[in-house]
């Protein structure tokens, strides 16, 4: 009985991954008419030190659909630059912008409430529908093609029949897993031990950006009330940061960042940090015949420059923008999933060659060395900084538009799927074998559309 199937669901598009890019996509879909279910591993978005930056192409997107002010309307910090602090207290001037946007600032915005804007917007188009809870568990194929995925909930396993399903399920992605899709790449030569600590009347205007200390540097990124800060050190070095002791990490980061001195004595415990063990990889091959991964599914990225939401952001709408129709009319076919990665890897590569040179060496004797890297020296003359500016601020050489929706987008057949659909849920709730023995539920995806 334990793997007894308790619920059998058709849709166009099964998301897994509500991420950013996954909620993202799932929300472009509906917007389109195509059913889309979002697969949501956790039981909702809470999640302690992640990416909270939001890139002037983001800000663009959720301009298009007509989500920017509720954007604004989220607790938020502007970061116009992002200075260097250095050993001897000086600090690097304010950077020229050298984005050409409407939003030439980021916005540093809780990841939590970012995606339950997105999932909520969502939530107004009847061919959405998210499941919270959702373990992926085993992709469904036949002869070659993915058509759908087994999940678990906390009441049993569930089935999700998909004409495309998409992995947005981040860098230790299951979907990526399950289809045996390697992730190539070098390790990073350093890792991070993330904390937060409160903001005060008192701190320095710039207080923000990288500081740079004798064993090694310090990330201090702007959160609301209070500061995430990254204490960084050389890759695999975390049990000799432990063994040190909580009051040799409160040292070490006041000597970085010496400002931070007068509330250290509020980290009294390693629950108090999370490790972030960084590492830059990509897979060869982004899609299969009826399988698509995005995001840090398809690339994982470094958290240099905070890109890795833009990143995944570019990416769902790329998607959306080649396969919505396509879903939406039932001509899918796999050149159109290779169309995605053709538009979203050569900009992804280059970013992640980016990410590598910008971070600090080990200097082979325990630290990561404190000098800054020459890439990122470079960045801040005018004449070179044109590509890497680019690439940061828009995810790509340029920011990708939503398409524009047609007037009415495939009124009658979704208006009879969403029926259709609403009939067969019920009855597969009821007993999913009576679907199954009707043909109800024809595995997708085997035909012309996927050749």
């Amino acid at each position: 009985m334990q793997n007894e199937v308790l619920t059998v669901d058709q849709v166009d598009c099964c998301v897994v991954g509500g991420g950013p890019g996954g909620a993202m996509l799932a929300l472009l879909l509906a917007r389109q008419g195509v059913r889309v279910k979002l697969l949501e591993a956790h039981h909702d978005f809470e999640r302690d030190f992640r990416g909270d930056t939001v890139h002037p192409s983001t800000q663009e997107v959720l301009e298009q659909i007509g989500l920017i002010e509720k954007l604004r309307a989220l607790p938020h910090a502007r970061v116009f630059e992002f200075p260097t602090h250095y050993a001897d207290g000086s600090v690097s001037p304010p950077a020229a912008s050298g984005v050409r946007s409407k939003y030439p600032h980021t916005l540093e915005v809780p990841q939590a409430r970012f995606i339950e804007l997105l999932v909520e917007e969502a939530r107004q188009y009847p061919t959405f529908s998210i499941v919270f809870g959702a373990r992926a568990e085993e992709l469904i194929e036949q002869d070659g093609v993915v058509g759908g995925v087994r999940y678990r909930a906390s009441d049993g396993r569930h089935e999700v029949h998909a004409s495309l399903v998409v992995g947005a399920d981040g860098r230790f992605s299951k979907i990526r897993q399950l289809a045996g899709f390697p992730l190539v790449g070098a390790r990073a030569p350093l890792d991070v031990l993330w904390l937060r600590l409160p903001r005060t009347a008192t701190d320095p205007e710039r207080a923000h950006g990288i500081y740079l200390g004798a064993d090694g540097f310090l990330v201090v990124i702007p959160r609301g009330e209070a500061f995430q800060v990254g204490f960084t050190f050389p890759k695999d070095g975390y049990t000799r940061v432990r063994a040190a002791g909580i009051d040799a990490l409160r040292s070490r980061i006041a000597t970085r960042a010496p400002f931070l001195a007068d509330r250290l004595q509020l980290l009294t415990d390693w629950r108090q940090t999370t490790l972030l063990q960084i590492e830059i990889g990509r897979v060869r091959r982004w899609y299969r015949p009826g399988l698509l991964l995005i995001g840090d599914a398809a690339h994982v990225m470094s958290p240099a420059a905070g890109v890795g939401i833009n990143y995944a952001i570019q990416d769902a709408v790329v998607a959306s923008n080649v396969l919505g129709q396509r879903l939406c009319q039932g001509t899918l076919r796999t050149s159109h999933l290779a169309a995605v990665q053709r538009t979203r890897e050569l900009p992804t590569k280059i970013m992640q060659a980016i990410q590598r040179q910008m971070q600090p060496r080990d200097d082979r004797v325990g630290h990561v060395s404190a000098s800054m890297p020459m890439v990122v020296r470079l960045m801040r003359l005018p004449l070179l900084n044109q590509l890497p500016t680019r690439l940061i601020a828009f995810g790509g050489f340029r920011s990708e538009p939503v398409r524009e929706l047609e007037v009415t987008p495939c009124p009658f057949r979704t208006l009879l799927r969403t029926a259709g659909a609403f009939v067969l849920d019920v009855i597969s709730h009821l007993e999913p074998a009576y679907c199954m023995a009707f043909g109800l539920y024809p595995w997708p995806g085997t035909g012309d559309r996927h050749k």
